[in-house]
């Protein structure tokens, strides 16, 4: 049970060093206490008081990281129930499943196409995972083989799946630093996949019938001094999936479950027979609460949509989304071509530049740092104002791009217009339209 910040203050070293960042031990205790601050923050508490604060103030889902390298991912770790209670921390996994009999050729074929799916988007990466190696009664030379070249020529983390111990310890052993997930313990041998998940410190998942049977599995490999454990509670259809996953995020998080404490994997890909409706499944469960899920292949078509919700879903709702503050070229401008300015709300940059895009006219687009607030709010709360915006243009180094000394605003921002024509002398401040839809029709005018 998570302790108070009264509790936790007295087990603190009540020195008020300020070290932590914070004036006094009793508002570190109170920001530990909420999830605002970690115990690595305190720099003298004891031994024996970071054995109880750290039980006490570890996530009711437990942190598993998976993987090394730029795709290294960490599934779980979350507190709330509901994304607006506070936010969800670590996104789902993506992974996609090739057997341990795939031809070296294909397989670098499949690992190919897999890199190449990487999208931009409010400057971010976004990219799928894993690769889930599952175990095609080849011997444990051949899943050893293709866990190596996944490993070795791809920056995918791996998911080896096999009922055979000693081919996951083949597997294991020729994924070198890249911690990988090992599937799956059961009740028929837990011991022995528990054994070798500790030799090979890595991940372990665990699969049962039911969620009283993945309690007592959970309790039997916990005494066996395992941690990283990632659930399977063995359902294959889709409502009852759904139904366990929200039952084992609502009895960690509201019951203080400890045994169910852990995140979950979802095999979409053995809950349909095409990808098409393995991507609707995998939607409902990146939402609730999925923290691996697994489908037959990578497309584009089906990877795409998956990843947006993913980044929507795990993207603090307390924080607008963003872009970063410079200069966009769209369309391909040159010293001739018109510049537009507006904030840095990701969804009034992507309006905006899909519609600059469209309008096929060459243009610059500025973007100002808002604080993530869209046009006629920033404007409202003095984010926007016209010598702000003046300093920002002059800044950004536009000028010494363009020839035509000609700046568009939005239309909902136009009582900025007299202070900006004060911060920039010599320049044209022109009034755009209200409505984005109208920025093509507004281009092609000029």
């Amino acid at each position: 049970m998570a302790l108070t910040g009264i509790q936790i203050f007295k087990l603190l070293p009540k020195t008020n060093c300020k070290e932590c960042g914070v004036p006094t031990c009793l508002a570190f205790a109170m920001n530990l206490a909420s999830g605002k601050a970690e115990l690595d923050q305190c720099p003298y508490v004891s031994d024996e008081a970071r054995e109880q604060l750290a039980e006490a103030s570890a996530p009711p889902i437990r942190p598993v990281k998976l993987g090394a390298g730029v795709r290294e991912r960490t599934v779980g770790g979350e507190t709330v129930l509901y994304r607006h209670e506070k936010t969800f921390f670590n996104p789902t996994g993506l992974a996609a499943l090739v057997g341990s009999d795939i031809s070296k050729a294909d397989l670098a074929a499949k690992l190919t196409a897999f890199n190449a799916f990487q999208y931009e988007r409010v400057g971010l990466n976004l990219r799928p995972e894993f690769v889930a190696i599952k175990d095609a009664g080849k011997g444990a030379d051949a899943f050893a083989a293709v866990a190596k070249t996944v490993c070795e020529t791809s920056e995918f983390n791996p998911i080896l799946i096999s009922d055979d111990a000693a081919v996951l310890k083949a597997g294991a052993a020729a994924c070198g630093p890249k911690r990988p997930l090992l599937y799956a313990a059961t009740q028929a041998n837990a011991e022995e996949m528990g054994k070798l998940a500790k030799e090979a410190d890595a991940a372990l998942a665990i699969k049962a019938d039911s969620i009283d049977d993945l309690i007592a599995l959970s309790d039997k490999l916990t005494a066996m001094g395992l941690k990283d454990l990632v659930l399977d509670p063995g359902t294959r259809e889709p409502k009852q999936s759904l139904q366990d996953n929200v039952f084992i995020r609502r009895a960690a998080l509201k019951k203080g479950n400890r045994s169910l404490g852990f995140p979950t994997i979802c095999f979409a890909c053995e809950m349909a027979d095409n990808l098409d409706v393995e991507t609707l499944i995998a939607a409902q469960h990146i939402a609730k609460y999925a923290g691996i899920i697994v489908l037959s292949d990578f497309k584009g078509e089906s990877l795409f949509p998956l990843l947006l919700e993913r980044l929507n879903i795990f993207t603090d709702p307390q924080r607008p989304m963003t872009v970063t503050e410079g200069i966009y070229p769209i369309n391909n401008p040159d010293e001739n071509s018109p510049v537009l300015v507006t904030t840095n709300f990701a969804l009034t940059y992507f309006i905006v530049s899909g519609e600059v895009e469209g309008s096929k006219v060459p243009a610059w687009l500025l973007i100002k740092d808002s604080e993530g607030l869209s046009v006629l709010t920033a404007w409202a709360a003095g984010k926007f104002s016209g010598d702000d915006v003046g300093v920002f243009i002059k800044k950004s180094g536009i000028a010494d791009k363009v020839k035509n000394k000609t700046v568009i605003i939005p239309g909902f921002a136009a009582a900025i217009v007299g202070d900006m024509e004060e911060e920039l002398p010599g320049w044209d401040i022109v009034v755009g339209p209200r409505e984005a839809a109208h920025i093509p029709a507004f281009l092609k005018s000029r």
